[in-house]
């Protein structure tokens, strides 16, 4: 398919540039919001992370999705910060003030998180369903129909992005505590799965066999995510439910 031989010729481009700093590595694996459901693209970028980054994302990793919502508030603050490092990275790199601009950009989002911080939820929480809806899109795109009619829908993973920014901002402002969850076990769940696959590339033996397992469909690495951030949803929102009965009792 088109797609996929685009984001070979990306990633072939990714793995031949070297000594790629953290900040390069993380927009270059997120440059499409449907990164999950292009492994041949996300593969080269996993590979660019050291072994302490990996670490880094796994333990984070662990951390939202199993105990997000007990400190969403410092994870929001956090996040806002990594954001506005990678935008402000992206943006400064036009006019050679990457690390400048970077710096700017995350420390203002991540001070204007504190007295906004249920906005800076429900922006996140729209991110993170543009994120679902994007990767859900291209992936069942992949696995139903022919090869010409799954390549002409994930070519719209757009639709699948509008619908989850839709669905998941305004559930920030309805139900706040699921909102919370879900952010974290989904960001956790990624950054679970990525920091395991960085690690597992690390090992030469092994890295040919789990690229190519990976990218024997667009519906993997999805997959990968979900299933983890299904069970976090699960323990936490059981643990918090089971809070106040303790309390009370």
């Amino acid at each position: 398919m088109v797609w996929a031989t685009l984001a070979q010729t990306h990633a072939s481009q990714a793995a031949a540039r070297s000594g790629l700093n953290i900040c390069e590595a993380v927009n270059g694996m997120f440059s499409r919001i449907d990164t999950l459901a292009h492994p041949a693209n996300l593969v080269p970028y996993l590979q660019s992370l050291s072994v302490v980054w990996a670490v880094v994302f796994l333990i984070a990793g662990l951390i939202c999705l199993l105990n997000g919502y007990r400190v969403y508030q410092p994870i929001i603050v956090i996040s806002g910060l990594i954001l506005g490092i990678l935008a402000g990275y992206w943006l400064g790199e036009k006019i050679n003030a990457s690390q400048i601009v970077a710096g700017c950009l995350g420390l203002l989002l991540a001070v204007a998180c504190f007295p906004l911080m249920k906005y800076a939820v429900a922006a996140l929480g729209a991110l993170a369903g543009a994120f679902i809806g994007a990767n859900t899109w291209t992936s069942v795109a992949a696995a139903v129909g022919d090869a010409r009619s799954a390549e002409a829908a994930a070519q719209n993973y757009w639709v699948g992005a509008l619908i989850g920014l839709l669905v998941f901002g305004m559930l920030a402002f309805i139900v706040f505590k699921l909102s919370i969850i879900m952010f974290t076990t989904i960001s956790g769940s990624t950054l679970v799965v990525l920091g395991a696959m960085a690690l597992l590339l690390q090992i030469p033996a092994w890295r040919e066999g789990i690229t190519q397992r990976i990218s024997a469909h667009a519906a993997i690495v999805p997959l990968l995510v979900f299933v983890p951030a299904v069970i976090g949803l699960i323990l936490q929102g059981a643990r918090h439910d089971s809070a106040p009965a303790k309390a009370s009792g």
